[in-house]
């Protein structure tokens, strides 16, 4: 394992925030579990409170733990597009995800990223990490290293890098509810079933 990742693994689990490529776009992120480091990085975004941001997991079964109840068709799509820029929106265990990852609300954005590096440091750590964009709130999304915001980067624990393969945000799919709803149209085209 290279010094970076090592790196970025240590500084996650200590519940730092790291900014990381994945295969969409570059993030950053926190364990998820560690509310005093959830809380930091919606103020380093600067961020809004209710507005819920996506989680990254390492495996199905990881994101199981942290889910409720979803149907046969749910999985059939999570084995069709993951590892893969799609985010599900699905209902959440909500005494396992912090109120703030949520936006408040009762539901969960999270995905499998394609991109090995930051799988890593998800099954090193442990727990799903949060995976918005490494910008602050409402900025340019960055698709390189070079566009990564430099007050930003003083802001963070450890930069990561590396480069994203898409350079396209994920595709939003809300499951909670037939029909689906795409929220946001990113990289994934998502065939809906209109019965």
């Amino acid at each position: 394992m290279n010094k970076n990742l090592e790196k970025a693994i240590e500084v996650a689990k200590k519940g730092g925030i790291i900014i990381f490529p994945t295969d969409t776009v570059f993030g950053v992120g926190c364990r998820m579990d560690d509310e005093r480091a959830v809380e930091k990085l919606f103020e380093l975004r600067k961020r809004q409170k209710d507005k819920a941001v996506l989680v990254l997991a390492s495996s199905i079964r990881m994101v199981e733990e942290y889910v409720g109840h979803f149907e046969i068709d749910v999985r059939e799509l999570m084995k069709k597009y993951w590892p893969g820029a799609l985010t599900l929106v699905l209902p959440a265990k909500v005494e396992k995800v912090p109120e703030l990852i949520r936006g408040g609300g009762k539901t969960i954005g999270i995905r499998i990223p394609d991109h090995d590096s930051i799988l890593r440091v998800i099954r090193a750590v442990g727990v799903p990490i949060l995976g918005p964009s490494a910008n602050f709130s409402g900025r340019k999304t960055p698709f390189k290293m070079s566009e990564l915001d430099p007050d930003l980067i003083a802001m963070v624990d450890f930069v990561l890098p590396g480069r994203c393969k898409i350079k396209k945000p994920s595709t939003v799919l809300d499951v909670t509810k037939k029909p689906w709803k795409i929220l946001r149209q990113g990289a994934v085209k998502v065939k809906l079933k209109t019965s």
